[in-house]
């Protein structure tokens, strides 16, 4: 409990801020949320393609996102904020030239950015799989992307990669035959700056419905907010959040009604200052990123089991 109640405490340190600290997403989008989820940046980042997993730098003055138009591929676009002002969404630098991008994570250090891939690899002549790549950035900003070496270059299918602040890596991957409703969170620990193996998380995590995927980590590992389906939702895929309670993760907690409807809720992230989850709703063919006040969805989790943990 003490743990959830630390998660808590750090929230509102988020939160602390008042009037005095405007965002830079206000800047994109006036029209902020508190406890009803609205669709971000409409007509912008929200139109009339198929809009996910979005990413910000730590400064929130860059951004990334991936968009399905009709009938095309998925292409990661970006934003920078210059001179107090929003570009345009411009499809990235790296966007590839055979097979395509999605789901982009700016780690929270903010000097590396990982997508996902199914461009062929550097000894490949075509596409095997769906592989993690990065770009790392310095003064002269993002350099061109190499691709994840062993042991995740080992797996045909990684998608969805978040990162704590100590670079421990949480993602969606399966084990050869499984089905992809059958795929699940994996994470990798960094030690001694190498990464040696690919771990399935335990079942506090992975035990619970189907299409298991899309974990998002908090920058200091206190909470884990992903997405199922499960008989007991409220439709197709749900947002469920688990905290971190002393090195054991908490069963999945819905974040209710509210964030999650008889649509598809995926692919969450919340933004670096710890302010807004950030979200996909739609179906099959369309839908838009929405946005909502993280602080309240937690609170009103925490409270209600604060006699379970």
């Amino acid at each position: 409990m003490k743990a959830i109640k630390a998660s808590l405490f750090l929230v509102s340190l988020l939160f602390s801020c008042t009037k005095e600290c405007p965002s830079n997403l206000m800047l994109l989008d006036a029209n902020t949320p508190t406890d009803k989820p609205l669709i971000f940046a409409k007509g912008i980042i929200s139109t009339d393609g198929y809009e996910f997993a979005i990413t910000f730098s730590p400064e929130m003055d860059e951004l990334f996102f991936t968009r399905r138009k009709p009938g095309e591929d998925n292409k990661i676009y970006t934003m920078q904020l210059v001179d107090g002002k929003w570009s345009n969404p411009e499809s990235a630098f790296f966007t590839a030239i055979e097979g395509w991008d999605f789901e982009p994570h700016i780690i929270p250090k903010g000097d590396k950015l990982y997508f996902g891939s199914t461009r062929p690899l550097p000894d490949s002549l075509k596409s095997n799989g769906l592989h993690q790549w990065y770009s790392t950035k310095t003064a002269n900003g993002w350099g061109n992307p190499i691709p994840l070496e062993s042991p995740f270059r080992d797996k045909s299918i990684i998608m969805y990669l978040t990162s704590s602040e100590n670079e421990n890596l949480y993602f969606t991957t399966g084990e050869k035959g499984d089905k992809p409703e059958d795929w699940v969170i994996y994470k990798s620990i960094k030690e001694d700056g190498q990464y040696q193996s690919i771990d399935r998380m335990g079942t506090e995590i992975n035990a619970t419905g189907n299409w298991i995927a899309h974990s998002f980590i908090a920058p200091d590992e206190s909470y884990l907010i992903y997405d199922f389906k499960s008989d007991s939702g409220y439709g197709e895929s749900d947002l469920y959040i688990s905290f971190n309670q002393n090195g054991t993760w908490t069963k999945p907690h819905n974040l209710g009604p509210k964030i999650n409807t008889d649509q598809t809720e995926m692919a969450a992230s919340v933004s670096p200052d710890g302010k807004y989850l950030f979200f996909h709703r739609g179906n099959e063919n369309e839908g838009n990123m929405y946005w909502v006040a993280f602080k309240p969805i937690v609170e009103k989790i925490l409270e209600k089991n604060q006699n379970v943990y």
